[in-house]
């Protein structure tokens, strides 16, 4: 028969093993629990944070990573030109610039003139400088038989504007190259070149007029004495 000393160190013996068990118990619940929110994430779940399937949160890039070409819901901007009125912009410019850089000794200023303020808009700094050569210049012109014939090519646009607040319309500024080669009693004296900024202003429709002409720096010679050279 067990004395009550052996009895006490039993019952202490047993609530320690019942112990144990309580604490791996909990353990294995713990370890459980974590487990089931770990394959919750994995299994692809959207949480509160997630991004929408098929993208991300933050833009609408395809799925290629470049910008959506997708426009439903936003009315597309239009253009300030045409590619055809741009090209009638341009014709403008190099028609004027041509005309004047093309003279022969035998023009008579006011009929040489006339064509080229056509394609201005009237502003008085063109009529000024849409002119022939004159004095000392022309004379020496005249004696030697002179004569110029202009080409131009638009190098690139500088500027492309609607104003919309002064309701100023439509300008396009754009470098134009112009060569200018000269002669003499037939014969070929110089050839010089140039870059113009020249501007040009809608007045209706895709037709434009000359409304300004500065020259961009220097040319290969240098800057002309004559009219538009």
């Amino acid at each position: 028969m067990e004395s009550p000393a052996e009895n006490k160190r039993t019952a202490a013996l047993a609530l320690a093993i019942l112990g144990l068990l309580m604490v791996g118990a909990l353990v294995v619940l713990t370890l459980f629990d974590g487990d089931d929110d770990t394959s919750d994430d994995a299994s692809g779940n959207p949480s509160a944070t997630s991004a929408p399937p098929g993208g991300s949160s933050g833009g609408s890039a395809g799925g290629d990573g470049k910008p959506s070409d997708n426009t439903s819901g936003a009315g597309a901007v239009k253009p300030i030109l045409t590619q055809a009125e741009a090209d009638a912009a341009h014709k403008v410019m190099t028609d004027y610039m041509v005309g004047l850089n093309t003279y022969a000794h035998t023009d008579k200023s006011a009929a040489w003139a006339a064509p080229l303020l056509a394609l201005t808009t009237g502003d008085p700094q063109l009529k000024q400088d849409t002119a022939l050569p004159t004095g000392k210049v022309w004379d020496t012109c005249v004696a030697a038989k002179c004569a110029s014939r202009g080409t131009a090519v638009v190098a690139r646009d500088a500027m492309v504007a609607d104003d919309l607040v002064r309701d100023g319309g439509r300008t396009v500024s754009s470098l134009v190259e112009v060569t200018a080669a000269r002669s003499e009693n037939g014969r070929n004296t110089v050839s010089e070149t140039n870059s113009w900024l020249v501007t040009v202003q809608g007045v209706g429709g895709d037709s434009w007029r000359v409304s300004s002409v500065s020259i961009f720096g220097l040319g290969n010679v240098g800057a002309s004495d004559q009219a538009g050279g």
